[in-house]
């Protein structure tokens, strides 16, 4: 584990690397990590076979980079996805 992240903080970086919604550039904006950081960061974090699992998920996403997503798309997630309190 990085010593710059508590284990939260651990927890969410791959959580938004995961999630399609979450561009490559929030994750820089939070933690400073460019694209090639984070890949370099989950071929780490991850166990071989759930690494070549998110690159094969994440290759070719338009909805990772900020530049190729459709302009309509202004939110970093649906907002059905969580629980209404």
């Amino acid at each position: 584990m990085d010593p710059r992240w508590s284990h939260g903080e651990h927890s969410r970086l791959i959580e938004m690397a995961w999630e399609d919604r979450t561009p490559f550039e929030a994750i820089e904006a939070l933690y400073g990590l460019q694209e090639k950081q984070v890949i370099a960061f989950m071929r780490r974090e991850l166990k071989p076979g759930s690494f070549r699992l998110w690159r094969q998920r994440m290759r070719g996403r338009t909805s990772k980079h900020k530049a190729l997503r459709n302009p309509a798309i202004s939110r970093g997630y649906c907002p059905s996805q969580y629980k209404q309190r």
